[in-house]
């Protein structure tokens, strides 16, 4: 486990600085409010981000890494990634429960083609989110529209990386 900075880390807390500065600019009492604001949105996450990484910690110590070489793995071809685009559409919640089971299959051998695959159908298919939001507000008739076209993009997400990049 390595704690550090890294360029992610690094430019969220410039740009944290930056706004903060920008807001005391604004109102001195700004930045106090944001940060008050900023610690009761990780007292809503952090109860959903704890399991979620100890589910992903648990998936990779529990789960055979020669099954996710089958299924998930670079000798699993097209099969991987029709089966990491399912999996994809059918994982429940937000990144705090799809970003740390993506981790774990790639800590336990998932190849890039599907881990693309898997989070490409996520972004485009979430079912919790199309049940949530999109139909009650945009309606069926739209989720059907935008899901129908979309299909393929999974698919062809995990075939491009699998033929242009080499692991």
């Amino acid at each position: 486990m390595r704690l550090g900075l890294d360029p992610s880390t690094l430019v969220l807390a410039v740009l944290a600085v930056a706004l903060a500065v920008v807001a005391y600019v604004k109102d001195p009492g700004l930045p106090a409010l944001g940060a008050r604001n900023g610690v009761a949105m990780l007292w809503f996450i952090l109860p959903r981000l704890i399991p979620a990484l100890l589910l992903a910690g648990l998936v990779q110590v529990l789960v055979p890494q020669q099954v996710v070489s089958r299924y998930f793995g670079r000798e699993g071809g097209m099969r991987a990634i029709l089966i990491a685009t399912v999996a994809g559409v059918v994982t429940p919640g937000g990144p705090m429960v799809s970003v740390p089971f993506m981790v774990a299959l790639a800590h336990s051998g998932a190849a890039m083609p599907p881990l693309v695959a898997y989070m490409t159908s996520w972004s485009l298919f979430g079912m919790q989110r199309i049940i949530a939001w999109e139909a009650p507000l945009m309606g069926w008739r739209f989720v059907i529209v935008r899901v129908l076209p979309s299909l393929a993009f999974p698919v062809i997400a995990g075939w491009l990386v699998a033929v242009f990049y080499n692991e």
